[in-house]
């Protein structure tokens, strides 16, 4: 059997966080749903989402969640400024990675070789939130199998953000998220309700108890 998920120490004080950056893939819509509806209607910071989609299946995704959600859904397209109270959503076939200057990030959409033999793939994304945010970065693994993510994961906890991820409980395959905590790089273990009030909690600059 694997090996029991080890949490990361929770670091302590008070820290900034500029962008929330998520992954899923089996099972992600709903969760995807549940979870940004669980960050209510004062959520102000942009949103980076990358889910296993084949085209044209993302922009669907993107209309419902933004008629569902009191945000702005968006499909990203290259070059796009980053805005608060916006949520990207990586089209199909596309990797989708943010840029700096850190005060006017754009995005910016690839079709480079597969990552985890995905396009788009959560690993780009997450690193290039570590390259540009650092620990100003918050990163939430949903459902989803095989193990996109981890390494991602593993750049954003160099760079000392911190990375949550659903439980296996609650979670209708647990590869990305259990890949992530067997590695132990969550810092957080919860089910969608629990992550969506431990994100509000980063977001104002408090540390989830």
């Amino acid at each position: 059997p694997p090996a029991a998920p080890v949490l990361r120490p929770r670091s302590t004080g008070p820290k900034r966080i500029d962008a929330l950056f998520v992954g899923a893939s089996t099972g992600g819509p709903p969760a995807l749903r549940a979870f940004l509806l669980g960050l209510g209607p004062d959520w102000k910071l942009p949103i980076f989402i990358v889910q296993h989609m084949p085209a044209t299946f993302t922009a669907i995704l993107a209309e419902h969640l933004d008629k569902a959600l009191p945000m702005t859904v968006l499909e990203a397209k290259d070059g796009m400024p980053v805005s608060s109270r916006h949520v990207y959503i990586a089209p199909g076939d596309f990797h989708m990675t943010v840029k700096g200057p850190l005060g006017l990030p754009t995005i910016k959409l690839d079709q480079g070789p597969q990552v985890n033999w995905c396009r788009p793939a959560v690993d780009p994304l997450f690193q290039s939130a570590a390259a540009l945010y650092g620990n100003h970065a918050l990163a939430v693994v949903l459902t989803g199998m095989g193990h996109d993510g981890r390494d991602g994961a593993s750049a954003l906890v160099a760079a000392n953000a911190s990375v949550l991820v659903q439980d296996e409980a609650s979670s209708v395959v647990w590869g990305m998220p259990g890949a992530v905590a067997e590695a132990g790089l969550a810092e957080i273990i919860k089910p969608i309700d629990g992550l969506s009030a431990a994100c509000k909690v980063f977001a104002r600059g408090e540390r989830p108890q």
